[in-house]
């Protein structure tokens, strides 16, 4: 899924629970102009922006990856360790 497509999906689901941009804005806590550039495909947007926008319109995030359950056994084996990286850190 790419930018456009995302703001295709944002554009239908506000449209679909009767949403004016400038409603979306206020319920996201963004400014109109970011709900406009985000539903035509802007692809500079802050994650936190994006995920605020996704909140209000109760549009859910899955990542799927052939190694989501290596990392989800990963994460359930590490338990509550904040502060460390699963993995063991970086190996950029």
């Amino acid at each position: 899924m790419d930018s456009q497509e995302i703001g295709e999906v944002i554009k239908f689901h506000r449209r679909m629970s009767g949403l004016s941009r400038e409603g979306l804005a206020a319920l996201a806590g963004v400014g109109k102009t970011v709900i406009f550039e985000v539903e035509k495909g802007k692809q500079t947007i802050r994650l936190t922006t994006l995920f605020r926008i996704l909140h209000a319109l109760n549009i859910d995030i899955q990542l799927e990856s052939p190694l989501m359950q290596h990392y989800q056994e990963a994460k359930d084996a590490e338990g509550d360790r904040p502060g460390r990286p699963l993995g063991g850190g970086d190996t950029d």
